[in-house]
Formats: structure tokens, C-alpha cells, sequence
């Protein structure tokens, strides 16, 4: 007897994911939704149903201007209006939209351009100063796009065409066709931050952009909603702004972008005018925020805010209970990289710890909780997957529809292991999924065959009196084969030394973890993206650079 035919889906299963029916649900059902971008006196402001006719005018101009399906198309821009419309135009006409990060330096944007084979760059005129000078190097650029009122005699030294963003927008009408593509064609691409070695290309799909954006929207997660206002500080031209332009577009959440504005003083001022309902960036942005707030007292308002979310690096749990206890700002530990579009995880307190309480702040300041559609697992030195009892230590690997399987043109097998991703992140997992990382990879200090953390001695470094940012990283040392060197910025006024912060340790963590090595310094150094970046520290120290201190 034959097997019965298995039973088929009666669903539209082949309707396409991708990135222009994110912007006609927006423009369709949330018409009245604003893209708001700060000036710095003040707001300019369009409505979604603008948005999508302007993003329908670009694709026309682009198609003018001989761009064509597969083709890409680079950003070098503020969060603003201008690039919400590229964000949606050049996927949609099916180019790949190539958000390039301004903070790289002038041979790394030279690398990252060649190497995606841009044909075009859209580039903010305030920022044309830092093209220009490597614009003749930009071989594969055509035409360059600027927005604003700009200089750009020089932008056309290696042979391009310069046009007007306003003046090839205004020229096109509304109603540009959206091509039917394959949800699993190239949408966008961003590149590691190139912490170590060259950056490394990343593609996303319409199917990944639209998953991760549905993803996001959960309650458990950001949980967005038409009634938001959603300050965007995370830049736009890193991990598609941890997906925030195109969830928003989803549920009607009305977007705030700060242009170049992005110091503390006007920031507080566009959340107290516009009344921003939700904010999102790394620690560095929101510690700025806290010591600007301070330093004003009740001058400034932050009480629109119902939740922020930190990621890109551990927020201290000092400065998310100062934002909460002084100005009322709740604050949500995320996880997430460039790999994995990049939100993996977020913090939310299970339901049966109290709001308020010292376990809630605890589980507010863990890496994250794995969020629905990627799965996580952490494994040994040999591979093998460890239990998820929150005591185990190893290797964070992911999988999912928005984690990426390869990188763009680079073979980097070492990266990968059975089809998940190494995220080069050491940690643990407990049983309810929610993980801590406790270093990265490259980052953890071995000392007589025992790990210690740089994050755990940095988040409780930080709460020290007198202690603005704090860096810990690993030295050698000839009994123990490695130490940590706390590499410690003070606050102006104050004079904490290093025996008074070895003090401070005395009961957090074991005698043998805390440092005997200090350093004081102006800054810690920082990534394009905002993390600290130890290798220049690890670099200084090796040179000499570093007047090192000793407490025993």
C-alpha cells in the first residue's frame, strides 16, 4: 500500500518578503507617521506618505542615473530624512544599499568601496570634506549623490558625476513600480568595524531585514507601537540601526533622527521638545546623556522616555541605575552584532522577579535573553556543546533566518562551525536563555590557569567614586603568565588613586582577580562604532606608553 500524498499548505507561501512592502504597510496604514530630523534649532519633518513618494522619486533618479538590479549603492550620512529614502529606495528598485560607516579611516573607506564595487555614493554635504581628499581613489564610484549645500568641486576630481540629491529627487514623480524580487536577493550590506584585520562584508536579504524587523517588534524585545517616538541615535550607517527604520515602518512608530547632532546638550533638547518615547545606543552615548543630565540637574527632562536600550557593549550597572533612580530612564541591556543584523538578545526580567527590585537591575544588566527566531548554544574548547545551567563557560554560537552563513567575497571558514556562527564571545547560558558574557575571545585574561573577566572588573570599576570609563585588559606577567591592567579615566575634580580602587574590589571579586597593575588615562579608546577598542591599549602598553602603576 502507497504512502498518502503528505497534506500541502493552502498558504500564499511565495508572497516575498522584502524591503519595499515594509515601506508600502508603513505608508498604507501609518500615513501620518513622521520622519522627524533635528536641525539643532529645531525639527524638520515628513510624514511616511512622503517618505514612500520620495524614496519612489530616488529609485526613478537612481535608474536615470544607469543603476541597475544587483548594483550598489553607498551611504556616507547622518540619520536624517535623506537616508530613511535611500534605506527604502535602493533595495526596492532591487540595488544593494551600502550604508558606509564615516568614522572609518580614508584607506579603510577606500577598501570597503572597492571591495563592495560601489557605482554610486549618496553622501551628506557636511560630510563631503572627508570624501574629497580620497574621491579620485574611489575607482568604481560613478556618480556621487550629495545631499545639502556642500563644496563638491573636488568630490569630481577622479571623474565622476556630482548631482544634487534635492534637484534629481524633485525632478521624478511618485509612482516608480517596485520590481516583484526574490526575498532571498541582496538588500543592504554593512561591514565589521575591522577591530581585527581588514572589515568584512556582510549581505542581508529582503526575507533576513523583514524577519529581524518583525523579530524586534515583540514586546519581549523593543516592543515598538504607533504611539512610539523612537530617538535613533544608533547610526544608520551600522547594522541597518539595529533594524529600528524598518520595525518602525511595520507598527507606525514615528522615527527621531539627530543628524549630526549627536553631543549630549542637543540630544536632551530634542527629547524634551519632540518628547521621545524610546531611545536606543551604546554605553558611551547614554553615560554622555548621564553626566550632561547631572551637571544640569532639573534642567533637564528625559520623563517621555517609557524604556531605553543599550547595546554594543555591557552597559555598568552603576550608570543603569543612576538613569533610572535620577531621571526615570529604564534601561535594557541588548546583544547583538554585525553579523546577526543585528539583535540577538535582550534583558527583560522574567515575570516572576519583581519590577523594582535588586534581581530585576541584575537580570536588566545581562547580556540578553535569546530572542525569538535565532537559536544560541555555547561550546568547549573542542566544539562540543556545554549545558545551559548558567555556571558553564564557553564559546556563544548562533544560528538563525538573520545571522549570516558567510562573509562578502572573503573565505573565512574559522568563523563558522556546523552552520552556526562563532561569535567570538565567552559566556554563559542559563536554563530560561537568558546568556552573560564574560569577555571576548581575544579579551580574556588567563592567570595561573584560571579565567578572569574584564567585564565583570570594568562594570564594577565603574561604580567606583570618581571613576568616569574604565578598561581592563590582560598583560603579560612571568609567575602567572597573564595579569589585569585596569586602564581607569577619572572624573575632573576627583582624586581617586589606585590603592583606593584595589580597596574598592576588596569583597566583589576573589583576592587573586583583583589588579595590582593601574594606569590613568584621559581616554579610553574607542571603535568606529563606540566600543572600547583594547588593542590600542594592548598596543600602548607594549610600547612602552603607559605609565603603569603597582599596588603590591
Amino acid at each position: 500500500m502507497s504512502e498518502p500524498a503528505p497534506i500541502q499548505s493552502t498558504m500564499q507561501d511565495d508572497f516575498p518578503l522584502t524591503v519595499s512592502a515594509i515601506l508600502q504597510h508603513g505608508a498604507q496604514v501609518y500615513p501620518d507617521s513622521e520622519c522627524v530630523t533635528w536641525t539643532g534649532g529645531g525639527a524638520r519633518r515628513a510624514t511616511f506618505t512622503q517618505i514612500s513618494d520620495n524614496a519612489e522619486r530616488l529609485a526613478a533618479a537612481l535608474t536615470t542615473l544607469g543603476v541597475e538590479r544587483g548594483d550598489r549603492v553607498g551611504t556616507f550620512c547622518w540619520n536624517n530624512q535623506e537616508h530613511l529614502e535611500a534605506y527604502y529606495a535602493v533595495p526596492g528598485m532591487g540595488a544593494v544599499l551600502h550604508t558606509l560607516n564615516i568614522r572609518l579611516t580614508p584607506e579603510q573607506v577606500v577598501h570597503i568601496v572597492g571591495h563592495a564595487e560601489d557605482r554610486v555614493v549618496i553622501v551628506d554635504g557636511t560630510l563631503v570634506g572627508l570624501l574629497a581628499p580620497i574621491a579620485a581613489e574611489l575607482k568604481t564610484v560613478e556618480t556621487f549623490v550629495v545631499i545639502g549645500d556642500a563644496d563638491t568641486v573636488a568630490l569630481g576630481a577622479g571623474g565622476a558625476k556630482v548631482v544634487r540629491y534635492d534637484e534629481i529627487v524633485a525632478a521624478e514623480q511618485p509612482g516608480f513600480v517596485w520590481p516583484v524580487l526574490d526575498e532571498r536577493a541582496a538588500a543592504s550590506m554593512c561591514y565589521t568595524s575591522g577591530t581585527t584585520g581588514e572589515p568584512k562584508g556582510v549581505v542581508y536579504s529582503h526575507r533576513s531585514t523583514y524577519l529581524h524587523a518583525l523579530g524586534t517588534l515583540a514586546a519581549g524585545v523593543t516592543g515598538f507601537t504607533e504611539r512610539d517616538r523612537i530617538l535613533t541615535f544608533v547610526p544608520m550607517f551600522h547594522v541597518n540601526a539595529w533594524g529600528i527604520p524598518f520595525g518602525a515602518f511595520l507598527c507606525g512608530a514615528t522615527l527621531h533622527f539627530p543628524g549630526p547632532h549627536m553631543t549630549p546638550e542637543p540630544i536632551c533638547e530634542f527629547i524634551r521638545t519632540e518628547r521621545s518615547t524610546l531611545a536606543s545606543a551604546v554605553p558611551t552615548i547614554w553615560g554622555g546623556i548621564l553626566q550632561y543630565a547631572t551637571a544640569k540637574g532639573g534642567d533637564v527632562d528625559l520623563s517621555s522616555l517609557r524604556m531605553g536600550t543599550s547595546g554594543g557593549a555591557a552597559m555598568p550597572q552603576a550608570m543603569m541605575e543612576a538613569l533610572e533612580q535620577r531621571f526615570g530612564v529604564r534601561v535594557i541591556q541588548g546583544w547583538g552584532m554585525t553579523e546577526t543584523s543585528p539583535v540577538g538578545g535582550m534583558a527583560h526580567p522574567p515575570a516572576d522577579v519583581e519590577l523594582g527590585s535588586p534581581d530585576e537591575i541584575t537580570y536588566r544588566t545581562k547580556s540578553g535573553r535569546i530572542i525569538a527566531g535565532m537559536q544560541l548554544r555555547i561550546v568547549d574548547d573542542a566544539g562540543d556543546p556545554l549545558p545551559h545551567d548558567g555556571l558553564a563557560v564557553g564559546e556563544m554560537e548562533v544560528r538563525g533566518p538573520w545571522i549570516t552563513g558567510s562573509y562578502y567575497r572573503a573565505d573565512v571558514p574559522e568563523k563558522f562551525h556546523d552552520g552556526w556562527l562563532r561569535t567570538g564571545d565567552i559566556g554563559t547560558v542559563d536554563r530560561r536563555g537568558f546568556f552573560q558574557i564574560t569577555d571576548r575571545s581575544k579579551d580574556v585574561i588567563k592567570s595561573g590557569g584560571e579565567w578572569i573577566s574584564s567585564v565583570e572588573l570594568e562594570n564594577l570599576l565603574a561604580a567606583a567614586p570618581g571613576v568616569v570609563e574604565v578598561a581592563v585588559i590582560g598583560i603579560p606577567d612571568e609567575k602567572w603568565t597573564e595579569r589585569p591592567l585596569a586602564c581607569v579615566v577619572r572624573a575632573a575634580d576627583a582624586d581617586v588613586d589606585e590603592a583606593a580602587l584595589a580597596a574598592f574590589l576588596e569583597g566583589k571579586v576573589a583576592a587573586w582577580q583583583v589588579p595590582e597593575n593601574w594606569v590613568f588615562i584621559d581616554e579610553v579608546p574607542k571603535t568606529t562604532v563606540g566600543k572600547f577598542d583594547k588593542k590600542v591599549l594592548r598596543a600602548q602598553y607594549a610600547d612602552g606608553d603607559l605609565q603603569v602603576l603597582r599596588t603590591k
